[in-house]
């Protein structure tokens, strides 16, 4: 029986993009669903601003009546960025290859020569990288799949251009007596102090956010710049999860010059959600919010700009980060994410933090 791909054109074919995932992976105790309200906005165009000078499209695989995969694909020409992913398949090559030849005939329509996948229409921090290693403990908006994906991939030509590696850091294995002297050091000069972030003076943050991240990231690909509207918008989205101890800026006087913000490993709570946060997903979150003894972090952006990058600042940020671990009784580990082959400086900093190796992301890119 033949394979076909159809555009997802109607509500009962967005309703299936999201089920087939959890029909998937249903024998899989690691899978965590993601929310399908968080897939959905990315699909949005009033939403997401990839859209403004890009474009998004998905497809589902059939076998007969069966539904055996699906894709996404998207482009922006700001950025000149053109990627696929959000791709789920069975184990088969031809499902495989019938999703990667739709997406990549779509992309040459649209006048483009090469692909990134598995990426996410928008910032790298979410839905990027096919994973390779450590199929466990998957995180909230990171990408899991099954070891097979990774063949399919290569046979039919992409290319791996980036390893991005997960660590795991625990407070007992940091060296606390070495970055509190270097530390101390720092901080006497009177000069450089750490704030955690507070809701009640959240468009201050969104200011120091905005001016941080926008030093930091600019010679980084892909790059665009953010505003403070978007990441008003950002942080308020991110509300109802936010722990505020858990986001750290530093200060040189009243200059912001960096910040490690991380947030609940909230596939704790949404593994109770099966992908859904309607009104029956948002009263369970609510009450898992409150009785699920969270025992991880998650560490989603480290930045500091680029005069800072050689004096060791990142050391006070990674003290506050350790002084609220040891405080909490249920904490037991940091998760380091989404740090690139490119980026020696970074792994060495998880080196001396002894943080150990959990899970290796690809991202492939193919030329046609």
């Amino acid at each position: 029986m033949s394979i076909v791909v159809r555009k997802v054109t109607s509500p009962k074919g967005i309703k299936q993009f999201h089920a087939f995932s959890r029909k998937l992976y249903a024998s899989d105790e690691q899978h965590v669903s993601h929310i399908d309200q968080d897939i959905e906005s990315i699909f949005d165009s009033k939403k997401n601003n990839s859209f403004d000078g890009g474009d998004a499209q998905r497809w589902i695989a059939y076998k007969g009546n069966e539904v055996v995969g699906k894709i996404a694909a998207f482009y922006n020409r700001v950025s000149s960025q053109s990627g696929i992913g959000f791709i789920d398949f069975i184990d088969s090559k031809d499902v495989a290859f019938a999703l990667f030849d739709t997406g990549v005939h779509w992309l040459k329509q649209n006048g483009f020569t090469e692909v990134e996948a598995p990426v996410n229409f928008g910032e790298r921090d979410k839905y990027w990288g096919l994973l390779v290693e450590g199929f466990k403990n998957p995180s909230y908006q990171e990408s899991y799949n099954y070891p097979y994906y990774e063949k399919y991939f290569e046979e039919y030509g992409f290319e791996k251009i980036i390893e991005q590696t997960t660590s795991e850091a625990k407070p007992d294995d940091i060296d606390f007596d070495k970055y509190k002297k270097f530390t101390d050091r720092l901080l006497e000069r009177g000069e450089l102090r750490a704030e955690h972030f507070r809701i009640s003076e959240m468009k201050k943050f969104v200011k120091d956010f905005t001016t941080i991240y926008n030093q930091a990231w600019v010679g980084h690909e892909h790059f665009v710049p953010f505003t403070e509207e978007r990441v008003g918008k950002l942080f308020k989205e991110m509300k109802p999860i936010i722990r505020e101890d858990l986001l750290w800026f530093l200060y040189d006087g009243d200059e912001p010059i960096g910040f490690y913000l991380s947030i609940i490993d909230l596939n704790q709570i949404f593994r109770y959600l099966n992908g859904s946060m309607n009104l029956w997903g948002k009263i369970k979150f609510l009450w898992y919010r409150k009785t699920v003894k969270i025992t991880r972090v998650r560490g989603i952006i480290f930045g500091v700009i680029p005069r800072f990058h050689s004096k060791g600042v990142y050391s006070v940020l990674i003290m506050k980060m350790y002084e609220v671990m040891k405080n909490d009784p249920y904490l037991e580990s940091s998760e380091l994410a989404w740090i690139g082959d490119f980026n020696p400086k970074m792994h060495a900093l998880f080196e001396s933090l002894n943080a150990k190796k959990t899970k290796v992301h690809f991202t492939f890119k193919k030329v046609f």
